[in-house]
């Protein structure tokens, strides 16, 4: 039934352990969670190593993806800059996180099928405790107990049945199970959202600024429900502006430590994949009680600003409020009003002066050292049964700067006025109270400096040698990728200045936001979406009402996790991104597209499609014009015989030759190289 098996002895709980007589073997010990391969290897992730730890097949012990594993590793020579080589010892634990496959039934036995590109061996199943629902050719996720001393398979449990192959439904469920995210909620958990009361009268209104005649408005996508930002404005009789950023205020809802709130920290945020949102809060708080719904009297937690034509803040007042919004935009409608730059009414008055505005801060913010990634996004549009009928790409413009400008301000201004004990005087008290922080820490220079030798491939004269100034070194990434803009080259050079920036997570330890040039920084604007959001709520409404700072440890213990449960969502939503194109692409084998080079490897070129942007591996091996060698340090790879040399960022041609839904993957097969030949012909060195 396995395409692969494993060999050596397993403990009582399914960890491989050595041998009495086995060899000792020589290198440093580390623990880490495992990542493994469509071929059975394993790298392993450790904290405090850059590189991760290669182990092959044979060597991993019966380790997992996703198992906790200590292991020894020592450099190898076999491997590329000696990198290093290592060997399991033991299984710490296994993961908890589910496979998902196929189930498979003969007779008194039962299997789940793995086609995953994490888990090359087929799970076998207890049918003691295998439900009766579950039927052969269903798709169900399975959790590994053990692999036995002896047996040709590890052995897990079924913990959802998914339901058919191949429906829509299915399917985004089993990218939901494979990072254990839910896709519904317990039914005790929607009767107590349900059973909160949705009345607002003076009981409601104490200690809250009245906002509900102050015209207001919201500006988000075209299909959102959940509204959690308005903006109102007032022009002032001295001639500046008021400007009210006002955020859903969930807090008051949504109590510490009561049934929704534990789900809500569990699940950390809302999951966007391409057909549906898993929100953090169920329905009756995230698309009624607590969306800022135009008519609706709502309450809200609100950043308050004076403003001066010339884009300086005057006055801020934070504290609680209650709206009620006049208009419901969406991005197009706004967008609009903004190019024809003509104010009819007094909405299209605040929308173009804010838009002013925001212009005013976005140029500084840049002048600062923010650092600019156009990067577009692209959208696959499906129907009512979810297939994939288009893909199409979604510029940033001007509509959605304006709210990005203002939710940036708000969240940088609740900072520091937590960080500088309300003095607003850019200067961080050293006896500052427990808050959460969105941190984002300097790049990596030694990926800067491999940025600025491939630039330098393309006559870029980009040096970050030296470039001890944090915001020096901004201003050179935005100068290069400026210059490099509506070039071959730009999208390469994009991407490895990204690989070179640290990721952005929550702390309670403040050390700014590099990439927004902020010295403080934090998520305040989105607390339908995000846990951390709720948590600042709460914290500001405590150190509004003059309390005692918080407790640091629990706080910091709430970033880590928060931060983790954003990285899986994050996962989960490219998963089913990825899952859409390759499906969109089903019916178009044979079809010839024009591309660029996204990537390359050692085994395959990755090229993404224009103008939709989906992206395939064409493999090396298939390319029959020559055999191709891949220059890690520049980035391209090249024909030993014909000198051929294809590049990151080269404009190719490619027909569609294989699509793998279950993997999600997509083969391409190269038609042409639209690239410029090599300047020189190759000859031959020998006489």
């Amino acid at each position: 039934m396995s395409r692969k098996t494993k060999s050596g002895k397993q403990g009582k709980n399914g960890n491989f352990n050595r041998e009495k007589n086995h060899r000792k073997v020589k290198g440093t010990e580390y623990e880490g969670i495992g990542q493994m391969t469509r071929d059975g290897s394993l790298f392993v992730k450790v904290d405090g190593l850059e590189e991760d730890i290669y182990v092959r097949p044979q060597k991993t012990r019966g380790a997992l993806n996703g198992d906790l594993v200590r292991l020894v590793a020592k450099p190898s020579k076999k491997l590329p800059g000696g990198k290093p080589e290592g060997e399991v010892l033991e299984i710490l634990e296994r993961s908890k996180k589910p496979f998902v496959g196929v189930l498979h039934r003969m007779g008194a036995k039962a299997w789940v099928l793995m086609q995953s590109k994490s888990m090359p061996y087929d799970i076998e199943l207890d049918t003691a405790v295998l439900a009766s629902e579950a039927q052969s050719g269903y798709k169900v996720a399975a959790v590994v107990d053990d692999w036995p001393r002896g047996s040709e398979y590890p052995r897990g449990h079924v913990v959802d049945i998914l339901g058919e192959m191949g429906k829509n439904d299915t399917e985004m469920h089993a990218i939901l199970a494979e990072y254990g995210l839910p896709y519904k909620f317990d039914k005790e958990v929607a009767d107590a959202a349900d059973a909160i009361s949705e009345t607002i009268g003076p009981e409601e209104m104490k200690g809250r600024k009245d906002f509900r005649k102050t015209l207001t408005f919201t500006i988000d996508p075209a299909d959102a429900k959940d509204f959690d930002d308005a903006l109102s404005f007032v022009r002032l009789s001295n001639g500046n502006y008021e400007i009210g950023v006002h955020i859903a205020d969930v807090s008051y809802y949504v109590r510490p430590g009561d049934l929704v709130d534990k789900e809500a920290q569990e699940r950390g945020t809302s999951v966007y994949l391409v057909d549906r949102t898993v929100p953090m809060l169920p329905e009756k708080l995230s698309n009624k009680l607590c969306s800022l719904r135009p008519g609706e009297d709502k309450l809200t937690f609100s950043v308050v600003f004076e403003i001066t034509p010339k884009g300086k803040v005057a006055g801020t007042w934070i504290g609680r409020t209650a709206i009620n919004s006049d208009y419901r935009f969406d991005y197009e409608t706004a967008q609009k009003i903004i190019e024809e730059g003509k104010a009819k009414r007094d909405i299209d008055d605040a929308i173009l002066t804010i838009w002013s505005l925001a212009s005013i801060f976005r140029n500084k913010r840049f002048k600062a050292g923010a650092i600019s990634f156009e990067r577009p996004e692209m959208k696959v549009e499906c129907d009512a049964e979810g297939r994939p009928v288009a893909v199409s790409q979604h510029i940033s413009k001007e509509a959605n700067w304006l709210i990005e400008e203002f939710m940036l301000l708000a969240n940088r201004t609740v900072a520091e006025w937590v960080s500088t004990g309300g003095k607003m005087d850019g200067k961080e008290r050293k006896n500052a109270k427990t808050f959460v922080y969105r941190v984002h820490d300097t790049p990596n220079l030694e990926k800067l400096g491999t940025l600025g030798k491939f630039a330098g491939h393309f006559g870029y004269k980009t040096s970050f040698d030296g470039a001890a100034d944090d915001r020096k070194i901004a201003h050179k990434l935005n100068d290069l990728l400026e210059e490099a803009k509506d070039k071959p080259e730009f999208y390469p050079l994009e991407m490895i200045a990204l690989r070179s920036m640290a990721k952005a997570s929550y702390s309670t330890d403040n050390i700014g936001h590099y990439g927004l040039a902020f010295n403080f920084y934090t998520h305040f604007t989105s607390p339908i979406r995000r846990y951390p959001d709720l948590m600042v709520h709460r914290l500001l409404a405590r150190y509004l009402d003059d309390g005692a700072s918080a407790d640091k440890n629990y706080f910091e213990g709430q970033c880590v996790h928060a931060s983790e449960r954003e990285v899986i969502a994050a996962n989960a939503e490219r998963d089913s991104i990825k899952y859409k194109l390759v499906e969109y692409m089903q019916d178009k084998i044979g079809e010839e597209y024009e591309g660029h080079i996204s990537g390359l490897t050692e085994w395959g070129m990755y090229v993404e499609t224009e103008p939709e942007k989906v992206e395939g591996m064409v493999p090396l091996r298939s390319i029959r014009s020559d055999f191709y060698d891949f220059d890690e340090e520049r980035y391209l790879i090249r024909g030993k015989r014909t000198r051929q040399v294809y590049r990151l960022g080269d404009t190719v041609r490619i027909k569609v030759k294989a699509t793998n839904l279950e993997q999600r993957l997509l083969d391409y097969e190269l038609v042409e190289n639209l690239a410029p030949k090599p300047s020189k012909p190759f000859r031959s060195r020998k006489k």
